[in-house]
């Protein structure tokens, strides 16, 4: 295993290059699914945001969703407590509307009409979106925490990995509550390891890039 130190820039560019090339492999009419899985502090988003423009400036169609727009119900994923970590991991993210709104649709054959949000989870409520297309050749990047090991198929997975320490300072107290529950997906689910790419992002302006052989 190699970890190539990389700026934030030239990240965003290898990840978009891969990308594009796995898109161009696609077989006709054919869509690729990303998921940037981290903890909020690594900033998942941020990198799918990044990966969006440079896949836009090369001519590839890209789709931004994000899963905290696809959680349960809080009557589910608070069913034990506001903060109660073990809920945080399991209950909080609604797989089912997921796989039937956005990844199914994406599968190759698929009608490409997905629902790009679903729940606010600030008010509880159906988003009531509307559907859109991605159009044939297009990729779906998802970003959000805990995604990994729950047997969701995404074609591309690229993970953020903080150590504890990092993590933790990283994380606002009054979210530490949320620790738990990092250090039980990494435990049980060992992200790093069942990524297909690793970013080590300790300090987010000197991410470096986990190479496996």
């Amino acid at each position: 295993m190699q970890v190539r130190p990389i700026s934030p820039e030239r990240l965003a560019e290898l990840l978009a290059g891969r990308i594009t090339d796995l898109a161009g492999a696609l077989p006709e009419g054919g869509r690729l699914r990303v998921a940037v899985d981290g903890a909020p502090a690594a900033r998942p988003g941020a990198l799918a945001d990044a990966l969006a423009e440079a896949l836009r400036l090369r001519g590839r169609p890209a789709l931004r969703v994000s899963a905290a727009d696809f959680l349960r119900p809080a009557s589910i994923r608070l069913e034990y407590g506001k903060q109660d970590p073990d809920a945080y991991h399991d209950l909080r993210l609604d797989e089912g509307t997921l796989l039937r709104e956005l990844l199914d649709p994406l599968e190759p054959g698929g009608s490409g009409l997905v629902l790009p949000t679903f729940w606010d989870a600030a008010a509880d409520r159906a988003t009531r979106a509307g559907y859109t297309r991605l159009p044939p050749g297009g990729v779906l990047l998802l970003d959000g925490e805990l995604l990994l090991g729950r047997w969701l198929p995404f074609d591309l997975t690229v993970h953020l990995a903080l150590t504890p320490a990092a993590l933790a300072r990283r994380t606002p107290p009054e979210e530490h509550w949320t620790l738990p529950a990092f250090a039980r997906y990494e435990a049980e689910t060992g992200p790093a390891e069942a990524a297909d790419l690793t970013v080590r992002v300790d300090d987010p302006r000197h991410p470096a890039l986990v190479e496996r052989p």
